[in-house]
C-alpha cells in the first residue's frame, strides 16, 4: 500500500506516492535524483545521510519518507543560492576541510543547523553539533575551523545587510 505525500525539498514541491517502509534517503537519491545526500552505514551511525527537516539535522536513513510530508527538507544541493556557494560550503573548501568529500554534505548540514540557532558557537558546541558525523580522511581540526570561519562570514554578511 502506498501513501500520497508532498515533499518540499530545497523549496520545490514533489507530490509522490511512497510505501510505508520507504526511507527518506532512498526517496531523495533514487526518486528525486539528489545524490548529494550520501548512503553511508544505513544504521544511523555515520551522519553521511544528514539533511535538514524543518531546520533540524536528521538522519535520512533512519526517517520514513511519509513522516516528512508537508515539512521543509534541505539537502546539500539546496544551500547554493543564485550560483554562489553557501558560506559553509566555501569555508570547507577554503579551510581544507574536504578530502574525499563523502562526509562533507552531512557535516555541512549539521553545521548549518547549529549556526542557524547559535551563530557564534564555541569549539565545544561545534563538536557537539557534528558528533554524529564521522570523517575518515580529514580529521576534525580543519572542519571545526571551517565552521568557525563560516560563522564569521555569516555574521559579517548580516552586519552588511543592516
Amino acid at each position: 500500500m502506498k501513501t500520497a505525500i508532498t515533499l518540499n525539498v530545497n523549496g520545490k514541491e514533489y507530490p509522490l506516492e511512497v510505501k510505508a517502509n520507504e526511507i527518506l534517503l532512498n526517496v531523495l537519491r533514487d526518486r528525486l535524483g539528489l545524490m548529494g545526500t550520501k548512503y553511508g552505514c544505513g544504521i544511523g551511525e555515520c551522519g553521511d545521510c544528514t539533511v535538514l527537516l524543518d531546520g533540524k539535522a536528521i538522519l535520512s536513513c533512519q526517517s520514513l519518507a511519509f513522516t516528512a510530508d508537508g515539512k521543509k527538507i534541505t539537502t546539500i544541493e539546496g544551500l547554493e543560492h543564485n550560483g554562489s556557494l553557501h558560506p559553509l560550503q566555501q569555508a570547507f573548501i577554503d579551510e581544507g576541510a574536504v578530502q574525499c568529500g563523502y562526509c562533507t554534505p552531512g557535516m555541512i548540514l549539521s553545521a548549518k543547523a547549529l549556526l542557524d540557532t547559535k551563530p557564534d558557537p564555541s569549539d565545544q558546541e561545534i563538536k557537539q553539533a557534528i558528533r554524529g558525523n564521522f570523517c575518515r580522511c580529514t580529521g576534525y581540526t580543519n572542519i571545526i575551523r571551517a565552521i568557525k570561519t563560516a560563522s564569521e562570514k555569516i555574521k559579517d554578511q548580516g552586519r552588511k545587510q543592516t
